[in-house]
């Protein structure tokens, strides 16, 4: 096992060990990004959204306009895709 000798006052060496901590935290944190969780909604919760009936959600999912999830015979859509189907008109 090797020696380390350190040749510094106590506090120039915690500096030191800040400093690269801080720069292995900086450089971590470039490239981290959280993910946020996935937000689901049922029919009525799109319906709500839009002030439409339920039978407009089921048409749109049918029309291919929205895209629908299903587990154990309920349908849920994904927020995000809900929210990118919308598309700006040109008045």
């Amino acid at each position: 096992m090797e020696a380390i000798q350190i040749i510094t006052t106590p506090n120039e060496f915690k500096k030191e060990i800040a400093n690269e901590v801080k720069t292995h935290l900086d450089e971590f944190l470039k490239h981290f990004t959280p993910v946020q969780p996935k937000e689901y909604l049922t029919r009525k919760n799109v319906a709500d959204m839009f002030q439409v009936d339920i039978s407009t959600v089921y048409n749109w999912s049918k029309s291919k306009r929205l895209n629908p999830y299903s587990i154990s015979g309920r349908i849920y859509f994904l927020r995000s895709e809900v929210e990118a189907s919308l598309k700006p008109i040109n008045v």
